[in-house]
């Protein structure tokens, strides 16, 4: 059983930069994939950022170019840096682990997941 912490959500202006982080339990952590989803009020859960066993990454094009998905390994963590933040980034992000350790960009993909941590962006 893995269990993942997400942390560093919060209330931000259009424009500015947060830090997401996700620690996991367990000494499997290495072989996992990772992956960021987001839901925003009324919506489904889409995909944002994955990053596989081997350090490829993937991202969703809406945060192409401005969210950086990274892991320590050492830390057990997971990271997303998020820059230029946008009023529609506003969701709360939910941090999931994929035992294939391959990148998957859907739900069904993932076998643990976070409680989330609501990321807020005003205009």
């Amino acid at each position: 059983q893995v269990q993942l912490v997400e942390s560093g959500g919060g209330l931000v202006q259009a424009g500015e930069t947060l830090r997401l982080s996700c620690a996991a339990s367990g000494r499997t952590f290495v072989s996992y994939a990772m992956g960021w989803f987001r839901q925003a009020p009324g919506k489904e859960r889409e995909f944002v950022a994955a990053i596989s066993w081997t350090y490829m990454t993937y991202y969703a094009d809406s945060v192409k170019g401005r969210f950086t998905i990274s892991r320590d390994n050492a830390k057990n963590t997971v990271y997303l840096q998020m820059n230029s933040l946008k009023p529609e980034d506003t969701a709360v992000y939910y941090c999931a682990a994929n035992k294939s350790g391959r990148i998957g960009i859907q739900e069904y993909e993932y076998n643990y997941w976070g409680q989330g941590t609501q990321v807020t962006v005003s205009s």
